[in-house]
């Protein structure tokens, strides 16, 4: 094995160049300890680490501002999450229950649940509400759910109202969350105008007719008004999108419910299951007789079809099938009693499977522990002071609603339900 030797080169020996190189170096470690800034190795763990924050791209560290590209660098030390994009207009963002959103699973368990629950504004009545929705066995979730308690103050005074909304979306999903984000404010909008409460059918009429026409302007893209997009995607890509709509308006006397589509609404009553909306079939006698008195057609194809292809008579959106398929919604006001137990609102995912008194039944017996006509009273701790164990009860109440509206869209997943499955529960026991 030969032999290794090293020759040490001394600084005579080095070339021009590398002492010149090596005179600088020397002159600039001297100029940073001057400075304050001590030198570093370039491969020590300070240096490395420095070069890795240069190298994080800018977004971890700062928002964007404008649409421009503009952005807004964040306070040294600030290590707080950035906020969630949101496809919402900013003039529609309310306070909202807290929700929950799981990541797809695969199998039976299904995928894309959102879940919720909460109660009314303070200083209001208490109204105890859970809902859920699951993409079930369907590949794509096009339902939506809109919970907006207190959405609407009469003018002159009186009971708070308490929306809440079940849209089904058909073709797509972007009718369905157009919808989710823009009823409720087209809602209270024609409300606000409404000369007392016997003009409100008239006014529920006109918000879903503004709903829809604002769904015939959208398109698949994201795009929605006048010009109308020409995308690639706004043919009838956009033409086949609509959806249902099953609303019900809250207030502290009385239950206003407006159906279009084959969603529903039942109310559970003295331990009865009253259906609220009648689901607005193809093949409904007088559905059938408005079809055909307008030029369509109604075809057997895997059940009732309006010219073979749509499942429901009436719906928003769905412009290729204009002015058969109308938006016009069914409307239901009923007086609160005390016998009111819960009102279920849901898509057709777990009507198709369940019978109304089954579901009132389930619901009921998940309330029942949270019932609070069923509580000892306590005297209040003072003037204006709540009674100890109510805020216990009232979270108990939100717990239990979003209990059965779990246990209700489980049980249809469990009996084969093959669509999205949308579930409300609402309390009536409170409020």
């Amino acid at each position: 094995m030969g032999d290794i030797y090293v020759k040490m080169v001394d600084e005579g020996d080095s070339p021009a160049k590398c002492r010149e190189a090596r005179r600088r170096r020397i002159e600039m470690r001297r100029f940073a300890a001057v400075a304050g800034d001590p030198p570093s190795r370039a491969g020590s763990p300070s240096r490395r680490a420095e070069r890795k924050r240069e190298a994080e791209p800018e977004a971890a560290s700062s928002d964007r501002a404008n649409s421009g590209g503009e952005k807004r660098s964040r306070p040294a030390g600030d290590d707080s999450p950035s906020p969630p994009l949101s496809l919402a207009h900013p003039s529609l963002a309310t306070p909202s229950s807290p929700s929950t959103t799981s990541s797809p699973v695969e199998g039976d368990a299904a995928p894309a649940i959102a879940s919720s629950s909460g109660q009314a504004p303070a200083g209001e009545p208490l109204l105890a509400f859970g809902s859920i929705s699951l993409s079930g066995r369907s590949r794509e979730m096009e339902d939506a759910i809109s919970v907006r308690p207190g959405f609407f103050r009469p003018p002159g005074g009186g009971s708070t109202l308490h929306f809440f909304a079940v849209f089904d979306g058909h073709g797509g999903s972007h009718v369905s969350a157009l919808c989710r984000e823009r009823m409720h404010v087209m809602l209270a909008e024609e409300l606000a105008a409404a000369e007392g409460e016997e003009q409100w059918r008239a006014a529920v009429a006109r918000s879903f007719g503004r709903m829809d026409e604002l769904a015939l302007m959208a398109c698949v893209c994201g795009s929605v008004g006048y010009p109308l997009c020409q995308c690639e995607r706004s043919g009838i890509e956009s033409d086949i999108v609509g959806s249902t709509a099953v609303v019900a308006v809250v207030s502290r006397d009385r239950l206003l419910v407006a159906n279009c589509g084959d969603s529903r609404a039942v109310l559970s009553r003295g331990g009865r299951a009253i259906p609220l909306s009648s689901d607005q079939k193809p093949d409904r006698p007088d559905e059938l007789a408005r079809i055909e008195a307008a030029g369509g057609r109604v075809i057997y194809l895997n059940g009732a079809r309006v010219h073979g292809i749509l499942a429901m008579s009436r719906a928003i959106g769905d412009r290729y099938l204009k002015p058969v398929v109308i938006s016009e919604p069914e409307v239901c006001i009923v007086e609160r009693t005390a016998e009111d137990e819960c009102l279920i609102l849901a898509s057709d995912g777990l009507w198709d499977v369940l019978p109304n008194d089954l579901a009132c039944d389930v619901a009921r017996r998940c309330l029942e522990e949270a019932d609070p006509r069923r509580r000892t009273e306590h005297p209040s701790s003072g003037a204006g002071g709540s009674a100890p164990g109510v805020q216990e009860e009232q979270q108990a109440s939100d717990s239990r609603c979003s209990v059965a509206a779990l246990l209700l869209a489980r049980l249809a997943l469990g009996r084969k339900s093959a669509d999205n499955i949308s579930v409300i529960v609402i309390d009536l026991r409170r409020g």
